[in-house]
């Protein structure tokens, strides 16, 4: 029954291979072309290419993108200003600081006085620790013997009684000098005895008034000046006698000095 069905003038070739149907030929032939036509190799790997009418076609699938080696870098959104170095500021002093500072310029003015004063010294060849006492004119042909100056040499706290000690060896050479006087008076008088008490006044006047200046004034002045226990034995003991002495001569003794 099936060779009734089947076409007398059909290729027998045909009928065993179904390939060379002209019409499946054609539909094959037709896909292929348009597929062909529509790929663009420059195109975007993510858009597919377009289907041929009546052609089926699978979707292009885009091949997976390599990871980026470089690190993430974030861009800021406004870049920083440039970079100016600038000197640091130092902290306000405080009141302490100012004090020191004020002090620290006083000494360094001071400092500088001194040295001007110094080389001003210098330069006039001036020895400062030049005998000064007694204080004669400079034509005489003997010079001062002694260097004196209490604000030099004394200590504050002790330079009034250095001076009372002073003051006290000028009122004793005053007084042998008015004894002096009154032997002459006595003398001119006419008194008896009065040439002798006359002669040891004089002796008194010319020998005591040097010898209490070297032997007790200055032990005290430099007492005071070094802080010498051997200079303040040496004081106590001569101003003593000379106390003892001095009460002999208030007694009037014929023949002793004393007026």
């Amino acid at each position: 029954m099936s060779d009734f069905d089947s076409n007398p003038f059909a290729d027998p070739e045909a009928q065993a291979n179904p390939w060379q149907d002209p019409s499946v030929q054609q539909a094959t032939a037709g896909g292929q072309r348009g597929g062909l036509d529509d790929f663009n190799p420059f195109a975007d790997n993510a858009q597919t290419t377009k289907p041929a009418s009546g052609a089926k076609t699978t979707p292009v699938v885009p091949p997976p993108k390599k990871p980026d080696p470089s690190p993430a870098v974030m861009m800021p959104t406004e870049e920083p200003p440039a970079y100016t170095p600038t000197a640091a500021q130092p902290p306000p002093p405080t009141p302490a600081q100012d004090d020191l500072l004020r002090r620290q310029e006083e000494l360094e003015r001071k400092a500088a006085e001194l040295q001007r004063k110094e080389n001003e010294m210098k330069s006039l060849n001036y020895n400062p620790r030049a005998n000064n006492w007694p204080p004669l004119p400079e034509k005489c042909p003997v010079g001062p013997c002694f260097y004196q100056d209490f604000a030099v040499d004394i200590p504050l706290e002790f330079q009034k009684t250095v001076k009372m000690c002073y003051y006290l060896w000028m009122a004793y050479s005053c007084l042998l000098f008015l004894n002096m006087l009154g032997a002459l008076a006595c003398l001119c008088a006419g008194g008896d005895g009065c040439g002798t008490t006359f002669g040891i006044s004089v002796v008194y006047l010319v020998l005591f008034t040097p010898c209490s200046f070297v032997c007790w004034y200055r032990p005290v002045y430099k007492a005071f000046r070094s802080d010498s226990s051997f200079n303040f034995f040496l004081f106590f003991s001569i101003f003593f006698c000379q106390i003892i002495f001095l009460i002999f001569l208030a007694l009037g003794i014929p023949g002793s000095g004393g007026w």
